[in-house]
């Protein structure tokens, strides 16, 4: 009888818990489709960013977080995948209005594609470097295994920015269609989030948490390390390829000096305040970061309080950025969401903690009266 009682009542709460995704679905749907009319084209780009950048950060978590090997080679792959893209969605005309310098190479300049070819040869090509510089760099360790990372993000950047007749060298290529509209950022945001956390809810994924807490007992079991390793690294570049590809297309032009691999400490940080090992953390670092340096950048103009005029102090909003930051990683010390991922039984029970604690405090204020 209590085990039917158990059973009776676990599927109560999957029956809950998928209402309440549809719901939370459906408005979300709803927001992003009412985007433009109720916030405006900055917000709509500023909301496309953020798709994008949360794709990123999910690949470097899968890596770094989910796989406990630390890499840097992020604006490598998105390089590779977003002159790909960019070359690819070009018509022949264009390119030679854009190659204007030296032409472009003959066997490239015919070659067109639809978007979405072009965006996914970007992440395979990406995939494949990643394959590539995956044999010498995973068989390193510690810093020796991030520094030779950061160094393939450089190199491809250098490659890039003195391949004249393919990538049109320092000068970059304009004239790039923008294909992202906030339906396509969305769409694949969601696609990459759903397929990294059936990722991680398989036999690959406990694999990949095995090799992170003890490589040496997940050894002992079976579970092949440097194929393990090699397969996480590959489907990060592949993800940072195509989102590359997608940044390209929303910029309009790319250059290789966009790429420096300075760029991905932007990343670090978002997927460190989201939560190491938590694809969810990952999307919430990335919107609260890029949307909070836009929400600062008030604090680089000039503001007239009517008693005070500030006179605005470029940098500023840096400065109140990085406090905000600081108070956040204070009160979440292991990131907003930790290493825990999205879920309503969670949720639902902090809810029921605040709201017994908000009663207890009005209890005890009245048997104080």
């Amino acid at each position: 009888m209590e085990k039917k009682n158990n059973a009776i009542f676990q599927r109560i709460l999957e029956n809950r818990n998928k209402v309440l995704t549809i719901v939370f679905l459906a408005l979300i749907m709803v927001i992003v489709g009412n985007l433009k009319p109720w916030f405006g084209s900055y917000w709509v780009r500023v909301f496309n960013t953020c798709c994008i950048y949360s794709m990123v950060t999910m690949s470097m978590n899968l890596v770094n977080g989910c796989t406990g090997i630390f890499t840097m080679g992020s604006p490598g792959f998105m390089c590779i995948g977003a002159y790909t893209t960019a070359i690819l969605t070009l018509t022949p005309e264009v390119k030679d209005a854009v190659y204007y310098l030296s032409p472009i190479a003959p066997w490239l300049r015919e070659l067109n594609t639809s978007f979405p070819v072009a965006l996914l040869l970007g992440g395979l090509f990406a995939a494949i470097a990643a394959f590539i510089i995956g044999f010498p760099v995973l068989r390193l360790s510690g810093d020796y295994l991030s520094i030779a990372t950061m160094a393939f993000s450089e190199i491809a950047r250098v490659i890039m920015l003195n391949a004249q007749s393919i990538t049109n060298g320092p000068i970059g290529i304009t004239k790039i269609k923008n294909h992202v509209t906030v339906w396509v950022a969305f769409m694949a945001l969601v696609s990459v989030y759903v397929l990294l956390r059936l990722l991680m809810r398989s036999t690959y994924g406990r694999a990949l948490k095995a090799v992170r807490d003890d490589p040496v007992a997940a050894e002992a079991i079976g579970i092949p390390l440097f194929r393990t390793k090699m397969t996480s690294f590959i489907i990060s570049g592949f993800i940072a390829g195509i989102a590359g590809g997608l940044l390209a297309s929303l910029v309009g032009t790319i250059d290789a000096n966009q790429f420096v691999y300075s760029y991905v400490n932007q990343f670090l940080l978002m997927m460190i305040l989201g939560g190491n090992g938590s694809m969810t953390g990952s999307i919430l670092g990335s919107f609260v970061i890029t949307t909070a340096l836009e929400v600062f950048r008030f604090m680089d103009e000039p503001i007239d309080f009517g008693f005070w005029k500030y006179p605005g102090i470029g940098g500023m909003r840096m400065v109140l950025f990085s406090i905000s930051l600081m108070l956040i990683v204070l009160f979440w010390e292991h990131g907003i969401m930790g290493s825990n991922e999205f879920s309503w039984d969670r949720i639902i029970e902090r809810v029921k903690k605040l709201v017994s604690s908000i009663r207890g405090l009005f209890k005890r204020k009245e048997e104080q009266a």
